[in-house]
């Protein structure tokens, strides 16, 4: 469809709205993220709604700033609230047709049932806590509605996967004989299961950075990204997939949504890669394992940092820091491939007279304000709310000044309404993490979990890794970022942990790289089927294309397993060089070998060379390291020289 060598300036973008429209984002939003598949209302309903999240939003602001509750009513006011919105906005399946204003009796039962399961707890809290394990039939009951009632919202803002999973942990606590009144109040009436830590974290500060994203997306900061990434790499072979993997990288570490990030940014980018000549698959793989990638880039990590740093019990400076190398080597690997593939298919870029200037961009870099307000103020000591809020009023600041994208008194309400919205499906699917960590504490399945690939891998960390990286991507399929890692921390963190005495942080880097690559990994790889379904072409393929660019995803967690300096622990500056380099020039070869094109085509089994080679420099040890090193730098010369006796021969 598109020719090769073609170059391609800014301007042509108008000319890509036909064809970003015939892919139908709304509709690619609503098929692969169900955070997009909202019932449609009109007029004072519509008013209703938009009130009701705004208030939702405005009242997390102030539970988490002025109220001195106690955890259990705070969760429980949040669960509740959460609910009742759910079953308010969500229909029951995707793509439900139904006209404006409608919700049907069903879900006007359901949000009532459950959300008032969770105020009832709220009203008689004092008289459950004296009761303890001595409930009534009616508290069983209300449990039971509120559970269930909480299952379906979760269902229907992030899909089955997450469900099954809960479903496969509360079935087992029962074949183990746990009665089912002992079930109900460790699940609904402690702090072990559903209001337990997963949900305390959501509704004290991860609600706060969704409503900062909200704020930091409606400063134009997105365009900000995109326009820096042109203004770097858009003149450069293959320009535009440079740009998706630069621009994706920066978007996705504030956005927190693998699927958001492809169709947001991928609406611009896919096309542009289309149109330099990437093939269709290749160019929604690219943005697809970038914008996932997002999920991993400090300092924001889509609020997965702050997460990390709660649950690890360390400084959130130090979690940055030690993700900032795995991060780079990520998408380097990404960086590389599409190089190659540029490459390979002799594309060219974007011409330098049509890319933005540096200068302009100069005057806009304000915009990064609030992120650098919000890192100073954590790593200050401030708590992770009050920098929330804080960097959130410098946001609205901030956009006075944005001409383009300044802030009125509507965009205020709307960035509010998009907090509150965006909070939902987050809390759900902690609501449903709470329940898979209650099991696991109740039964003491986390021990058995251990023993059991403890005993399979016996002491071999490299057996105890896969087994470990299998549940992460089963366990991580469809779930949002943030709820992604609270599940892997408290499920499969304590495996590596415990069991093969890993390092605490770097068994927590270990679980959330691969829980965040199931958005990329078949069967269950929507932000890939999104990026898909954006350039036209086969959703499998994008997948398999997607896994393959994300390969560094795939390798770097086993790098810093076995060899904790590329997280900077215990380390000395030397290692670290070592490391870095070594791990660089190893995804350097791998990424060659999987494309087949270093400084001209190469031959099958030099393929294979480079990947054995690649994989050689990444394993910790010097005489890998040097194996590796003399073999890709015999293949390099032997390119070299290809080249240039063609090079004679043409003249």
């Amino acid at each position: 469809m598109f020719k090769r060598k073609e170059k391609i300036s800014l301007q042509d973008l108008a000319a890509f709205d036909a064809e970003v429209k015939g892919a139908d984002l709304e509709a690619v939003m609503k098929k692969y993220d169900r955070e997009a598949n909202v019932r449609h209302f009109e007029g004072i309903p519509k008013i209703a709604v938009r009130c009701m999240l705004i208030g939702f939003a405005l009242f997390m602001v102030y539970m988490n700033l002025f109220s001195n509750w106690g955890e259990q009513v705070r969760r429980c006011l949040f669960l509740g609230m959460v609910i009742l919105l759910i079953f308010t906005i969500y229909p029951r399946r995707k793509g439900l047709a139904q006209k404006a204003n409608f919700i049907p009796w069903y879900d006007w039962i359901l949000g009532i049932a459950g959300s008032a399961s969770f105020f009832y707890y709220v009203i008689n809290f004092n008289e459950i806590l004296q009761k303890a394990t001595r409930i009534g039939q009616a508290e069983v009951i209300i449990g039971i509605i509120g559970i269930l009632v909480l299952t379906e919202a979760c269902r229907r803002v992030t899909g089955i996967p997450i469900i099954a999973v809960a479903s496969g942990f509360v079935i087992y606590a029962f074949s183990t004989g746990v009665p089912l009144r002992r079930i109900i109040y460790n699940l609904f009436y402690t702090t072990t299961g559903v209001i337990g830590v997963p949900i305390g974290v959501c509704s004290t500060f991860i609600v706060l950075f969704i409503i900062f994203g909200a704020f930091l997306e409606a400063t134009g900061i997105s365009n900000f990204f995109i326009q820096c990434a042109n203004s770097v790499a858009g003149a450069s072979s293959g320009g535009p997939a440079k740009v998706a993997v630069i621009s994706s990288a920066l978007c996705g570490m504030v956005s927190g949504s693998s699927v958001g990030n492809t169709v947001t940014t991928g609406s611009v980018t896919i096309p542009m890669m289309k149109k330099t000549g990437y093939p269709a698959e290749f160019a929604g793989a690219v943005e697809a394992a970038a914008s996932t990638g997002g999920q991993i880039m400090p300092p924001i990590m889509g609020a997965a940092a702050f997460l990390m740093a709660e649950m690890c019990g360390v400084e959130y400076a130090s979690i940055i820091q030690k993700a900032i190398l795995p991060a780079f080597l990520y998408f380097a690997g990404i960086f590389l491939m599409v190089h190659f593939k540029a490459k390979k298919l002799k594309l060219q870029g974007i011409p330098k007279d049509q890319l933005p200037k540096f200068s302009h961009l100069v005057k806009n870099i304000y915009l990064l304000l609030p992120l650098v307000v919000l890192v100073y103020m954590i790593i200050d000591g401030y708590t992770m709310s009050r920098s929330a809020i804080f960097a959130t009023l410098v946001a609205v600041a901030v956009s006075m000044f944005n001409k383009e994208n300044r802030m009125n008194v509507n965009g205020f309400f709307t960035a509010l309404e998009n907090g509150g919205k965006g909070t939902l499906s987050v809390a759900a699917a902690c609501g449903m993490a709470g329940i898979i960590a209650g099991v696991v504490s109740m039964t003491g399945l986390g021990q058995i979990f251990i023993s059991g690939i403890v005993s399979i891998a016996g002491n071999n960390l490299i057996v105890a890794l896969m087994l470990t990286m299998v549940c992460c991507i089963i366990l991580g399929m469809g779930v949002p970022t943030t709820a992604n890692y609270i599940i892997m921390a408290t499920t499969c963190a304590p495996i590596l942990i415990t069991g093969m005495n890993m390092n605490i942080i770097a068994a927590n880097m270990f679980v959330f790289y691969f829980g965040i690559v199931a958005d990329i990994t078949p069967p269950v790889a929507l932000a890939a089927y999104a990026g898909a379904a954006i350039a036209g072409a086969n959703p499998m393929k994008t997948a398999f294309n997607a896994t393959m660019l994300a390969i560094a995803a795939f390798i770097i967690p086993y790098v810093f397993a076995f060899n904790e300096a590329l997280l900077l622990i215990n380390t000395t500056p030397l290692q670290v060089v070592q490391v870095v380099t070594t791990s660089f020039i190893g995804m350097f070869a791998i990424s060659a070998g999987m494309i087949g094109y270093m400084f001209r085509d190469l031959k099958p089994i030099v393929r294979i060379l480079c990947i054995g080679c690649g994989l050689m420099l990444i394993y910790p040890s010097m005489l890998t390291d040097i194996v590796g090193l003399a073999a890709i730098g015999a293949i390099i010369a032997v390119q070299l020289v290809a080249n240039g006796k063609e090079g004679k021969t043409a003249k």
